[in-house]
């Protein structure tokens, strides 16, 4: 049996049209697109995307991801990333699936599963990894998309066709990622913890003891597992969500550049312009009209 054959066909009955689609599983989504997309940057959320045709390439920091048919991409903490679809075309589109990772579902198996179970052996360090889906890692997504078929299963069958994908998850090459992701007091936990208070407190100055004491580490340790983890250190995280908050602000709500930059926290205008051109590649005018002339772009694709 084709696995990846009949997810395409599957993808593709229940998408009409390029995007996003979210369906009736909660936390399942299926992604078509047509064509490759410009660069597009976004904040990740914890997640599995299987890839079944096309290729995609994420970034993080200075390191580059590729993943294609076969492939699927484990995401364990918010990352700012750029992602660009680079093989797609209407003939064979781009089809991946999206499932939000269900932390509270991760934690039940978790705490039933004997250790012994776990076969992963990959230790990538960083908060993002793409690893080869096996064949019963392909039939679990598979199970889990033929509820698509018959939406008045999926109350019942869905939580167990889930349940299957995360423990094939859980006894795939990413295991001990997934762990690190529900042990209270892991290091990748411990900076999660500093990512939120990041995250809630963006548009305000703070100080590298203060989030280190949010996440019940000293200064040094958080800035070395930080970096291990998100690739950047917690100010340049902290400039990322400023900036992409402050984009989105201009683009969504007709912000003008001066405005957006103070509502996420800088003071000086001349700097906002500076790291915003740095980052974007474009200073905010040139840039937003730019994005305003091209067509959509999927950031969750």
């Amino acid at each position: 049996m084709d696995h990846l054959a009949t997810l395409v066909t599957k993808i593709a009955q229940h998408t009409d049209c390029d995007g996003v689609h979210p369906t009736k599983i909660p936390n399942l989504s299926l992604i078509r697109i047509s064509n490759p997309t410009e660069p597009i940057r976004s904040v990740t959320q914890p997640s599995l995307c299987i890839v079944v045709q096309g290729t995609k390439h994420v970034t993080l920091a200075d390191h580059t991801y590729e993943y294609g048919a076969g492939r699927h991409l484990v995401v364990s903490v918010e990352l700012p990333v750029i992602s660009r679809i680079v093989e797609a075309s209407p003939e064979k589109p781009y089809m991946s699936l999206l499932l939000t990772l269900d932390m509270p579902a991760l934690g039940s198996l978790l705490m039933e599963m004997p250790r012994t179970a776990e076969t992963g052996t990959a230790r990538c360090g960083t908060g993002l990894c793409v690893s080869e889906a096996s064949p019963s890692f392909l039939d679990a997504a598979l199970r889990l998309t033929h509820l698509l078929d018959t939406p008045e299963d999926i109350d019942f069958l869905a939580p167990l066709a889930e349940r299957e994908l995360l423990y094939r998850l859980m006894r795939g090459e990413q295991a001990h990622k997934v762990r690190r992701m529900l042990m209270p007091e892991s290091r990748l936990q411990q900076v999660n913890r500093a990512i939120t208070w990041i995250r809630d407190n963006f548009d305000k100055p703070f100080s590298i003891d203060r989030v280190a004491s949010e996440a019940n580490m000293s200064s040094s340790s958080l800035h070395e597992h930080f970096r291990e983890i998100t690739a950047m250190s917690p100010l340049q995280y902290q400039k990322q969500l400023r900036l992409q908050e402050a984009r989105r602000m201009i683009l969504a709500e007709a912000l003008d550049a001066a405005t957006a930059a103070h509502r996420v926290g800088y003071d000086s205008p001349s700097q906002f312009s500076r790291e915003y051109r740095r980052l974007f590649g474009a200073p905010p005018i040139r840039d937003i009209s730019r994005v305003r002339g091209e067509p959509n772009s999927y950031a969750d694709a």
